[in-house]
């Protein structure tokens, strides 16, 4: 499930593969931009903004994608089969002479001028892993409505950028609060360490392939455990903590899971 660190590494696999390099195949697979052609562009870099991917062209364009919950990029050398999923599910291919980046299921996938980008990022909050994080202006934007829900505030990128399911979930479990909590029941120290746990869990996993929660904070370090996650993905496992079956619920097309003892507020 993409977050801002999948984001993020995919980034960095996209610009490592096409930064510096001119496309020698361009293939937009989506109604509105089939018939652009990038061929013969010099890509400048691609970089994350949260949760999107911006790469960038020397003629000033934009190319902006995002992943949502099923979304991939992928980068093959020059003649390696394409394994990304079926032919069918292809969005986009950029090729130069020795790489390939493909697009698999991009539910979001459009070109615009690069001095426009801030029509699809400008809302974003404070970027977690980004040089604009601020952990004051977050907090105070996911303080802004008391009667919202802690998880949605957490899941509103419009507070902060980068945190999704699989981090909600951990971060309620850390800060022993249910997901339906209002955020303003929150008592301000645990809030502010909310904030701070979540731009450290995205940090320690930023550089790993296989994304952890447990003992990625000095906090959670006392529990010894060879799982990767607290909560997420473990209904009717045991607690970590305390033993109690984690349980789950599925809203808004989303799992939802979390400890019915160690957690506290409405369930739901």
């Amino acid at each position: 499930m993409p977050e801002g660190d999948t984001v993020l590494q995919t980034a960095r696999r996209l610009d490592a593969a096409l930064a510096g390099q001119v496309l020698t195949v361009s293939d937009l697979r989506v109604p509105r931009f089939a018939t652009a052609d990038l061929t013969g562009q010099k890509v400048l870099g691609v970089a994350a903004r949260g949760k999107h991917l911006l790469t960038r062209f020397q003629d000033g364009l934009t190319l902006h994608s995002h992943l949502r919950m099923e979304g991939a990029w992928r980068v093959y050398d020059h003649g390696e089969r394409w394994r990304g999923g079926p032919a069918h599910q292809i969005r986009a291919v950029l090729a130069t002479a020795e790489r390939t980046a493909v697009g698999y299921r991009l539910p979001v996938l459009e070109l615009l001028r690069t001095d426009d980008e801030e029509q699809v990022v400008g809302h974003l909050g404070p970027d977690l892993l980004g040089p604009d994080w601020d952990p004051e202006t977050a907090l105070r934007r996911v303080l802004s409505d008391p009667g919202r829900r802690v998880g949605d505030a957490l899941l509103d990128q419009r507070n902060l950028a980068g945190v999704g399911n699989v981090y909600m979930c951990e971060l309620c479990f850390m800060a022993r609060a249910t997901p339906w909590l209002p955020v303003g029941e929150l008592p301000l120290p645990v809030a502010t360490r909310l904030i701070s746990t979540a731009r450290q869990l995205l940090e320690a996993n930023r550089e790993r392939p296989m994304r952890t929660t447990t003992g990625a904070t000095a906090a959670m370090s006392r529990i010894r455990t060879r799982e990767r996650l607290f909560v997420y993905g473990r209904a009717g496992r045991p607690c970590l903590r305390c033993g109690t079956p984690i349980r789950k619920a599925d809203r808004d097309d989303r799992p939802t899971y979390w400890c019915p003892r160690c957690q506290s507020g409405p369930t739901g």
